[in-house]
């Protein structure tokens, strides 16, 4: 498929998608709870430090690509965001966790795929990340995935995602081998820690628009 995304609206756009499934409660997402979700050091690769007008810029053209849409209103007191990924290229739940590992997490190989996409979908064996990934190189619209050539040292070959355009030069992350069972669990653990995280980053957010609604109450008297 053409290249529809940039990189920073790659990374805004898969952290909506991995919000909406790990932390439904706090979706949509406010500017701020986009930005940390952008910025999060773990399941990220590269990490980035963007600041709220980078990721207001990358909103603003996805919602042009009617990918993003932002949500608002009385009852709000900052606007939110959500994605509308899923139903514009009709994917399934596991064809949605292999983007969105990919798109926050740059190519992997598919035992990596497997082994971090737990907390999106659930993948009963290697042979249904293969599967999936095959529907992906063979979609109507255009292939959004493509199998790139094995590197040097490495027993397997790696997937990237087509949203930004085929990579010309792929990083890899540093000290990443193969996955096994121990580094599974403990990558599981910080995850659930992240989560943990991000709860109390949203909770602080909700205090803080408590804290300024209260602020203009007492101001009427």
């Amino acid at each position: 498929m053409e290249a529809l995304l940039n990189s920073v609206e790659a990374r805004v756009l898969g952290a909506l998608v991995e919000k909406q499934i790990t932390t439904p409660d706090y979706y949509p997402l406010t500017l701020n709870g986009l930005t940390t979700a952008c910025n999060q050091k773990s399941n990220r690769f590269p990490v980035v430090a963007f600041d709220e007008k980078t990721v207001v810029r990358a909103q603003e053209s996805l919602r042009d690509k009617e990918l993003v849409r932002m949500v608002s209103g009385a009852d709000m007191r900052v606007p939110k965001y959500y994605h509308l990924f899923v139903e514009r290229f009709e994917l399934t739940p596991p064809q949605v966790a292999v983007l969105c590992v990919l798109m926050l997490r740059g190519p992997q190989t598919t035992g990596e795929i497997r082994g971090r996409s737990g907390r999106l979908y659930e993948f009963a064996d290697l042979g249904e990340v293969e599967q999936t990934l095959k529907a992906l190189s063979e979609c109507d619209g255009g292939a959004m995935v493509m199998q790139l050539e094995r590197q040097p040292g490495r027993k397997e070959a790696r997937y990237a995602h087509l949203l930004c355009g085929e990579p010309e030069t792929v990083a890899e992350e540093e000290g990443e081998g193969p996955i096994e069972p121990a580094a599974l669990e403990l990558r599981a653990d910080n995850e659930r820690i992240a989560t943990l995280e991000e709860k109390v980053i949203a909770l602080r957010d909700e205090l803080a628009v408590l804290q300024r609604a209260f602020e203009e109450f007492k101001g009427q008297f």
